[in-house]
């Protein structure tokens, strides 16, 4: 999964653990190349950028003025989301629903996080808990399938229940807590994505056990059709629009909410922080430090020397490792050694099981094609309107 030859980009700490990673002649990598080209179109950490969200505000109450809530957004505990219910709570004075999945993997401080959050700015909050059996089941045939994404029962989960309460209470705004500022760098050879139901079950058919009949799903046709194009929910990342720095929101919400950080990214999920510290490193050689490391310092929140010195340390604590392995085993009603068994597996390719590709491709001629009466129309009228 390596390439044969180590190089590190000169700007950020990618590197050739990427296997499609590109270097230019000045030893500039392709995530480097392609922040740059993004970050005019989704980046507005300015006076701008505050012009624009306060419209998008003024049009979202005004929208929603009959209804309950105007928006809602999936509350993990973690930084950006706990920051995003702060803001649009406290100073959007947005109607918020929030909405957490208990995947079974809650770490105490995320509970306790999600605790504060509500009670303090007043939010409704709606938990929905996953039948452990189901996503243990799931989580340990992803674990026999061999592929790197391990977290996509979890982020599955996650995903189609708050899109499942957001049609089910009629609401057409979803807050998410994505920001290019600290994910601008995701290499895609790393992982798959987890709203590809037909991948989830083709790896199900093959590893699982028993029905899932509880799980919650969401098909391509409502992921990628109905939710957006006929329900016409819409999903808006206002920390693009502000100046969202990431320490400095940690401070406001220990400052405010009386919050806690809980040790690394996305690690408010106890399976996530073993998966993302432990095993992609140890079975893949993927260290997501090196990218969220490599976002910051594309988007000048860290100095690429600080980065290189923090990704000198190793991403597990030796120590803790057999410790944390008997934990998730023993959750998931599995053994040590078929933990270390599934570890040492021959490497797996997502495109070893079924996805949903062909369908993607479709879709999108079929949007292109649809697109194309309304671009000869638009340049009809300029060239009418010369």
């Amino acid at each position: 999964m390596e390439n044969n030859t180590h190089q590190i980009c000169v700007r950020c700490i990618m590197d050739t653990t990427d296997p499609l990673i590109q270097f230019d002649e000045q030893g500039i990598c392709s995530h480097c190349k392609s922040f740059d080209l993004r970050k005019d179109q989704v980046l507005f950490p300015s006076d701008e950028g505050k012009e624009k969200i306060n419209q998008v505000i003024k049009e979202i109450k005004e929208k929603n003025k009959h209804k309950k809530y105007d928006c809602i957004l999936g509350l993990s505990g973690g930084v950006d989301s706990s920051y995003l219910a702060y803001w649009a709570a406290k100073f959007s004075k947005l109607r918020v629903l929030a909405v957490h999945v208990d995947g079974g993997w809650n770490s105490e401080i995320a509970v306790s996080n999600i605790e504060k959050i509500v009670k303090t700015l007043n939010i409704d909050l709606i938990t929905h808990v996953v039948d452990w059996k189901e996503m243990r089941e799931l989580q340990v045939a992803f674990l026999k399938s061999g592929v790197a994404n391990q977290d996509t029962p979890q982020d599955h989960a996650f995903f189609a229940a708050l899109y499942n309460f957001a049609n089910k209470n009629d609401i057409s705004i979803v807050l998410s807590g994505y920001n290019f500022t600290s994910e601008s760098v995701l290499p895609q050879s790393w992982g798959y994505s987890a709203m590809d139901l037909d991948h989830i079950k083709s790896i199900y058919k093959r590893f699982g056990r028993t029905k899932l009949s509880k799980f919650p799903t969401v098909s391509f046709f409502k992921n990628y059709v109905y939710y957006p194009y006929i329900k016409r929910i819409k999903v808006i990342s206002p920390l693009n629009y502000l100046d969202y720095d990431k320490e400095n929101a940690i401070e406001i919400l220990k400052k405010e909410l009386g919050w806690s950080y809980y040790g690394g990214k996305h690690h408010e999920s106890k399976f996530t922080a073993f998966f993302q510290s432990f095993w992609l490193p140890t079975r893949f050689n993927y260290d997501k430090r090196k990218a969220h490391l490599s976002s910051l310092v594309l988007a000048g929140q860290l100095g690429r020397d600080q980065a290189l010195e923090i990704i000198k340390v190793s991403p597990f604590d030796h120590k803790k490792i057999p410790f944390e392995k008997e934990f998730i085993a023993k959750k998931l009603n599995i053994s040590v050694n078929d933990l270390d068994n599934f570890l040492k597996q021959p490497l797996i390719s997502h495109t070893a099981y079924k996805t949903n590709q062909r369908k993607m491709k479709m879709l999108q001629y079929a949007l292109f094609v649809l697109s194309l009466p309304m671009t000869i129309l638009a340049r009809l009228f300029r060239k009418k309107n010369g």
